[in-house]
């Protein structure tokens, strides 16, 4: 075929080049999770010096720390539930502005009561968090992408401790350890607003072009819906009666308790067992959270080029995970390191190997069913945090019993033993679930 000069026509338009809105997503989501954790641990770095102003032991400050999981956990089915129900703007808006709220509260604290209370109301608010950072996963990204972008956003959990530690730790000595929680709260509350003004699903996008939508596995042409589920404990029953999601609760229990530990008791564990100095705390905090920062990107790395070259999802989801809780359970022969540089690096391969666990996270995007995508994960999150229950009630009264940490690194690493049996004996094939009755 031929133009009027003579020349010939295309038989094709050129193909449209594809945007990438859902970096700017996945931006979104590592800044909150980052804010995120440095709500929930801000605690850990201040404990001694609350401990001695509110008159709280090292039993006690196990129940303050524990009781941030209380309600975490106990919100994740209901906090699930509203997830499918209100969708991922609303819900994550809402958690995160009441999650920063009593982040900032803390620095009111008068006694044991007044604290516990800002941690329950904490532990409440943050409970949607990670379900709606998988489901925003599971919508944005296509399978192959989704452990590299569920990396991203992990990520942010340990590199915010990391950069920001030695801040805090300094201006925790210079200020007090009140404004720590007033300076990460207001954080909280400022990006609340811009999580309101930038956050859209992939149909009501105003810069992720058809292409990119075909990408992500959407029609542009065809309208897009939220699904919306009403409340249904009878879903609950049947998704508890899947012996995937029961395996990967226990795995994620098992690696959540080594996140757990470094989150709440290690600059204690630094401070009292090694009698590290607060400065020196703040310079040696950074090495294990760089480490498990990295372990993060390696176990997204490695599970997105498994999958690429064996296509099997068994092998990419969990082979990175199993190997990691291997090495988080390293984490016992810190009990025998001779010196501090030692037990940095112990302690530092044990952080490694549970930040490849947090690849759990894209589990539950393939396997989750579609339209209950954020009270599985709700699920997930409830069994993984009961370690964010019983870790600082273990920790706190073997430290207090015994004056040392020599058992509660033993309890740390067999924990870690039993998730790599859950994920080897009892989660199966990782595939999309499917329930009668439900899409």
């Amino acid at each position: 075929m031929t133009t009027p000069q003579g020349g010939f026509a295309a038989s094709h338009a050129p193909a449209e080049k594809r945007t990438r809105a859902r970096l700017a997503i996945l931006a979104l989501l590592a800044v909150g999770t980052m804010i995120n954790y440095l709500d929930r641990t801000v605690l850990g770095i201040a404990a001694i010096d609350v401990g001695h102003e509110l008159g709280i032991g090292a039993a006690t400050m196990g129940i303050v720390f524990s009781a941030f999981a209380w309600t975490y956990a106990l919100m994740q089915i209901p906090g699930g539930i509203f997830l499918d129900r209100f969708g991922n703007k609303v819900t994550y808006a809402l958690s995160l502005t009441l999650w920063s709220a009593f982040t900032l509260l803390h620095g009111a604290a008068v006694g044991i009561k007044t604290l516990l209370l800002c941690r329950l109301g904490l532990g409440m608010s943050e409970a949607p968090c990670f379900p709606v950072n998988s489901r925003v996963v599971g919508k944005w990204f296509p399978q192959h992408e989704r452990a590299r972008a569920t990396a991203v956003y992990t990520v942010g959990e340990y590199l915010g401790l990391a950069a920001f530690a030695p801040l805090l730790f300094f201006i925790m000595e210079a200020f007090g350890w009140r404004i720590l929680f007033v300076v990460v709260g207001v954080a909280g509350l400022l990006f609340a607003q811009v999580w309101c003004h930038y956050y859209r699903e992939p149909h009501e996008s105003e810069t992720a072009n058809s292409a990119e939508l075909e990408y992500i596995g959407l029609n542009a042409d065809a309208p897009q819906e939220e699904p919306k589920m009403n409340a249904s404990w009878h879903n609950v029953k049947l998704l508890l009666r899947c012996r995937p999601i029961l395996g990967a609760g226990i795995g994620q229990f098992a690696g959540n308790t080594t996140l757990v530990f470094f989150l709440t008791w290690f600059p204690t564990y630094l401070a009292v067992e090694r009698h590290m100095p607060w400065l020196k705390i703040g310079f040696f905090a950074v090495m294990p959270f760089l480490a498990a920062a990295l372990g993060v990107m390696v176990g997204g790395w490695a599970s997105d080029a498994l999958l690429k070259r064996t296509g099997s999802a068994n092998i990419a989801r969990k082979l990175p995970i199993i190997v990691g809780l291997l090495m988080a359970s390293s984490i016992i022969t810190a009990n025998w390191m001779p010196n501090d540089q030692a037990v940095i690096a112990v302690l530092s391969l044990a952080f490694f190997g549970q930040g490849m666990v947090g690849l759990g996270w894209t589990l539950v995007s393939d396997m989750a069913p579609k339209s209950l995508a954020g009270l599985t994960g709700g699920l997930f999150n409830f069994c993984s945090n009961m370690a964010s229950i019983i870790t600082p009630l273990v920790v706190g009264i073997i430290v207090s019993v015994t004056g040392n940490f020599y058992y509660a690194l033993i309890y740390i690493g067999g924990a870690a033993l039993l998730g790599v049996c859950a994920y080897v004996f009892i989660l199966g094939d990782v595939k999309r679930i499917v329930l009668p009755g439900v899409e």
